[in-house]
């Protein structure tokens, strides 16, 4: 059993730290033959998190080396740092209520979201930006104070959940296309009216391809 390439690990970690797997097994709180069963025997058939937490902090050695997947790395545990992107967050505020006059795309924070995730969603990371929605006239869908991920790698106006500028305002609307050159910007609240406008009148930020909030 010790050929799994996670269990030959550890035992060249242990005998090079000239540690016994007994010693090791009793640091974890475990009974002596913990490890030494794991090894040979293949019980239990991985390690728990935080047994393989502790041996990676005792050896100096990342997690992944003790059978931790790449997806779960963490930001800051070293060799899992790339497997994330940091997006800008913009004081740019996406009105979804009566309006908010534009101000300067200034990043004054980051979220961090997996970049496996955006591969599969398609996105590219250098055309995201996280923005705050202000107002509550795309509620139940968005709320006041719900971030935004806004997908910049298109500008062309196209059906769905967008952040739009119409006369210097930015708005968070349901893109829908009419005829004739014509727009409607609606809002999932209907306390609030439909927005009509020429397709010359705006211009696109990006399209929402994701949210989050407070429960």
């Amino acid at each position: 059993m010790a050929s799994d390439p996670v269990r030959t690990r550890l035992l060249e970690l242990a005998e090079a730290r000239g540690a016994s797997l007994s010693a090791l097994s009793r640091m974890l709180g475990k009974n002596p033959s913990y490890l030494q069963q794991f090894i040979r025997k293949g019980s239990p058939r991985k390690l728990e998190e935080v047994d393989r937490a502790a041996l990676a902090r005792f050896f100096r050695v990342s997690e992944q080396e003790l059978g931790r997947p790449e997806e779960f790395s963490l930001p800051g545990s070293g060799k899992g740092d790339s497997d994330w992107v940091a997006v800008p967050r913009l004081s740019l505020g996406a009105s979804a209520g009566p309006g908010a006059v534009d101000s300067q795309e200034v990043a004054f924070d980051s979220l961090r979201f997996s970049a496996r995730w955006l591969r599969a969603m398609g996105l590219r990371a250098d055309r995201l930006a996280v923005i705050e929605v202000r107002g509550d006239s795309m509620e139940p869908t968005l709320r006041d104070g719900d971030e935004i991920l806004v997908d910049r790698e298109t500008r062309r106006l196209q059906d769905g959940i967008c952040v739009v500028r119409l006369d210097d305002v930015v708005l968070v609307k349901r893109v829908e296309m009419g005829r004739s050159g014509r727009v409607y910007l609606r809002s999932d609240n209907p306390a609030y009216r439909l927005i009509e406008c020429a397709i010359t009148d705006l211009s696109v930020i990006g399209r929402v391809v994701w949210k989050g909030g407070r429960i």
